[in-house]
């Protein structure tokens, strides 16, 4: 598998997810996240290429509808998949989702330097 760079910075979370590929319905959890990805483990094992939709529900209970996705790779029950197809409105939450992860992120690491140098 050729190496990519990730063109945006995933963050870690526990969510559950439901996806459907075709006929067959899986459930488990979404380890972490970006505005066009998520990396999750679940009950139905994909291989990559295939196509899926999701229904996200994020820690703060906001639920996000991916309507298709394609797994990138795949490890046991493990796997990833970026968002192709996603309704404007939602793609918009799902963004304001992580900047505010972003942000929290930030705050930590000024609050953790300063607990370090101060």
């Amino acid at each position: 598998m050729p190496f990519s760079i990730r063109p945006y910075r995933r963050f870690p979370v526990q969510c559950s997810v439901l996806y459907n590929a075709g006929p067959f319905q899986g459930q488990g959890t979404v380890w972490n996240l970006s505005s066009t990805g998520w990396r999750l483990s679940g009950d139905l094992p994909m291989r990559p290429g295939e196509i899926l939709s999701l229904t996200v529900t994020l820690p703060n209970e906001q639920r996000i509808e991916v309507s298709e996705a394609v797994v990138r790779w795949s490890r046991g029950q493990e796997f990833a998949v970026e968002n192709v197809t996603i309704e404007p409105r939602t793609h918009a939450r799902l963004q304001h989702y992580v900047k505010r992860l972003v942000q929290s992120t930030h705050e930590h690491r000024s609050l953790e330097r300063s607990e370090t140098y101060g």
